[in-house]
């Protein structure tokens, strides 16, 4: 009978064997790849890498997600055609802006809409619509807000984002949490900011109703699902914002803000091309209002079980060829509150591997082509930043675990990062032996 430690070593091998099986496919296929792409490369043809690599900024595959740092995402196909259409000829923006307004409103069931500049544009935006109205004595004197409504309550706490309230006149005030809300609101409340998009939001609107107070809900990066851009009409939000350059996939530089006509009605009047607006430099042109229309009209038609479904694939291949390395776990899971899309999970003993998670995304990033994952370090963050309000609440870090997320991945970049991140933590841990 063979002794315990041996038989576990031989179940070891037996399984590494399993998954490395498993994975011959996917290698066989890295393989031909790799040849092709040393063919090509003779040939000394031109990529669109080309209009970077000129400057010297290297392209990189996002496996990391919808960052802004990042440029966001790519665009849909019908969103470049579109944008391409709309640069050809001029038109008027003030009636641009309200023509799509009202195909926005079809198709969320809001009562009017407009595109900004990204969620923080809309942000700005909604402030200073609550603020100062239509009225152009009002909208001229902001972000000054001498004798005007300017409180506004951030519900759940401050964001790093927040500056987009305050640049328009907006003065944070902090509630903790509902409970909290009724005591926040004073007459000199003008509106009231949030992110939850849970069962707290019905409460939170019950009691911004009773006091008669605009409420803004964010959700950035909301969609898919496309439902989203209908339910927060349904359920009576009075305004409530997109990102356009995150999932929706249009224009890097768009978004959109949705609600009560006469909000957006006002949102407009402090916006571009007004000028005197104290919103004017948040400005979108005739491309990102086309460009935008066309990303909602997709996601109004597009399939989300069949993108999901390749989302999935890919972040299951690049699981086969990750965890043929002894002593690498993997895990893949769909958040549900944002940035809903299969992410896969790799972990490792750091101590045992003599590599950190932090080193093994610094060695993606060096590497060539250059690979962003996903980590709990955020190099666009201002240090100083702090987000949340109970100053009795402990902040703890996220355990450092490095993710990968499938939606930002081009087709075929995955076997890359899925053979590059097998390498690293392959030769840390021979390394280490």
């Amino acid at each position: 009978m063979l002794p315990e430690r041996e038989l576990k070593n031989n179940l070891n091998d037996r399984r590494s064997f399993l998954k490395l099986l498993a994975a011959a496919p996917l290698f066989a296929t890295i393989a031909s790849r790799s040849f092709a792409s040393t063919v090509a490369a003779t040939t000394g043809k031109s990529s669109s890498a080309d209009v970077y690599t000129r400057l010297g900024v290297r392209p990189l595959i996002n496996a990391r997600g919808t960052w802004t740092y990042l440029s966001g995402s790519l665009e849909l196909p019908g969103v470049r055609e579109a944008v391409e259409a709309a640069s050809r000829q001029f038109v008027d923006l003030f009636e641009l802006q309200r023509a799509a307004g009202k195909k926005l409103a079809e198709l969320s069931g809001a009562e009017s809409g407009m595109v900004t500049s990204g969620s923080a544009g809309a942000m700005a935006l909604a402030t200073a619509g609550c603020i100062a109205g239509t009225d152009p004595k009002n909208v001229w004197q902001l972000p000054d807000t001498t004798g005007l409504k300017h409180e506004v309550v951030m519900l759940g706490g401050r964001s790093a984002f927040d500056s987009a309230i305050r640049l328009a006149g907006g003065k944070l005030v902090l509630a903790h949490g509902v409970d909290n809300l009724q005591s926040a609101i004073t007459p000199q409340t003008a509106m009231v900011y949030t992110t939850w998009r849970d069962d707290r939001l019905q409460n939170t609107l019950k009691i911004t109703r009773a006091a008669g107070v605009p409420l803004l809900l964010d959700d950035a990066a909301g969609i898919p699902p496309f439902e989203n851009f209908r339910r927060y009409a349904k359920i009576g939000v009075d305004l409530y914002c997109f990102s356009g350059g995150k999932g929706l996939g249009g224009p890097q530089c768009s978004g959109v803000l949705l609600g009560r006509k006469d909000l957006i009605d006002a949102a407009m009047a402090n916006n571009n091309p007004w000028e005197g607006a104290v919103c004017r430099p948040m400005k979108v042109g005739k491309e990102e209002i086309i460009g935008i229309l066309a990303a909602v009209e997709y996601w109004s038609q597009a399939d989300l079980a069949d993108l999901t479904k390749e989302w999935q694939s890919r972040v299951e291949r690049i699981q086969k060829l990750v965890q043929t390395v002894p002593g690498v776990t993997t895990s893949i899971m769909t958040p549900q509150d944002e940035n809903s899309y299969p992410t896969l999970t790799v972990k490792w003993d750091v101590q045992r591997f003599g590599l950190t998670v932090d080193q093994c995304a610094q060695q993606l990033r060096e590497g060539e082509p250059r690979i962003e994952v996903l980590t709990n370090n955020n190099p666009s963050g201002v240090p100083a930043v702090r987000e949340g309000d109970d100053p009795k609440a402990k902040e703890e870090a996220p355990p450092n675990v490095l993710q990968i997320i499938s939606m930002t991945l081009q087709q075929g970049e995955d076997l890359t990062v899925g053979n590059r991140l097998r390498q690293i933590l392959d030769k840390a841990r021979k390394q280490s032996q």
